[in-house]
Order: C-alpha cells, then structure tokens, then sequence
C-alpha cells in the first residue's frame, strides 16, 4: 500500500497541534491503540520537525506521519527531510505542491472555493484539504456536485457528530484536531486514554 491508499483507507488524520514533543510519542501511542494511524504535525507547534523525526523513527511500521501548517516549499523540504510522508498546507502554493511530489511525499493543499481545488489538483495535489469545513457537509456536496473527480478531505470543524454526514457528501479523508486531540490538557494516564476512547469512536464512525 503506498502513501495516498493508507490516507484513503484509513481516511482519519489525527492533527496534532501545539503538542510538545517530549509527549509526542505518548500521543501517537494513545491514537494507535485507538486505531488512528495517520498522523499530522503542525509546524507552529513545539519542536515540530524532531516531533515528526521521532514519530517517523518510533512508529515506522505502524503510523504514517507527515506535517502540517506548510505554508512554503522551503517548509516541505525540511518536513520531508525530518520523515514527513505526505505535506498538509492551509492555503494552495504552487511551489509547496511541485517540491512536495518531487520529493516523493503526497501534498494536501488546503482550498475552499472551486477554482482554488481546480487549481491545486491541476498542480499536481494528490488530495485537497476543504478548509475550513465549519460551513458544513452541504457545502462539500454542493463542491463534489460538479466535481466529482477530485477527492477532498474536509478539515476544520469535522467532530463525531458531522463526521458521517462529510463522508455521504463524498469525502475520502478527514483532517480532526481539536475533536480528537486538545493540546492545552495535561499530559496524563486519564488525557491519553480518553484519546484511545475518542479515536476508538472516530474509526467506528466512519464504518
């Protein structure tokens, strides 16, 4: 299974942002065991590229990491340098979505209207982010209407009560932050098992 079929088959991206990464491990550790194994670094977060470098070492075989908030190509170069496998970004820039597929890893630009989409997928993404998705699963239906080709990841107000309603509107992933992971909680055994818990509902919602 290469990159983009592991993100399109196990569909939830966990967003890990603001998450020090003395406790990374631990919260990658926490997602798995929920059964969530594709996992987004910010890069406004604390020590973000050695957060992904230890996430890519420690869970090679187990979770696919890649980085989020990319705002340059510059950006994805380190990102992938550090282990990144696919580059997340919140806005739609060219040269961040050329040097990502050069590079290898898989670019999930962010866009909103129908032509941003066009444009980015025309560049080459492999998946666009629909950000933000806080306008609703209408709207992603209303998108996929005339273009029911590209596949879209909703990303930014998908929580366990929306999630169903974005895949019947034709989503193949889904980006969820705060829903899943909050970074301003304590770093404790009660925090990292109601993440096992959230992530345990996130994957049998979307069954």
């Amino acid at each position: 299974m290469n990159f983009l079929e592991h993100i399109i088959q196990y569909k939830i991206v966990a967003i890990l942002r603001g998450i020090d990464s003395k406790h990374i491990l631990q919260v990658a550790e926490a997602l798995h065991r929920g059964g969530v194994v594709t996992i987004e670094v910010t890069l406004n977060s604390p020590n973000a590229l050695q957060s992904i470098q230890l996430l890519a070492n420690a869970f090679e075989n187990k979770l696919l990491v890649g980085a989020g908030t990319v705002l340059t190509a510059q950006q994805a170069i380190e990102a992938i340098e550090a282990g990144a496998k696919f580059i997340i970004s919140p806005i739609v820039d060219i040269p961040t979505i050329q040097r990502t597929k050069h590079l290898g890893a898989i670019s999930i630009p962010g866009a909103f209207t129908a032509t941003e989409i066009v444009q980015a997928y025309n560049a080459g993404a492999d998946i666009i982010k629909l950000f933000p998705a806080t306008v609703g699963a209408h709207y992603l239906k209303d998108i996929k209407g005339p273009l029911p080709n590209i596949p879209i990841m909703p990303t930014g107000g998908v929580d366990i009560n929306s999630i169903q309603a974005f895949k019947q509107a034709g989503a193949v992933a889904f980006g969820i932050g705060s829903a899943l992971v909050k970074a301003t909680e304590e770093v404790d055994e009660t925090y990292l098992n109601g993440i096992t818990e959230k992530a345990q509902q996130f994957v049998a919602a979307i069954q």
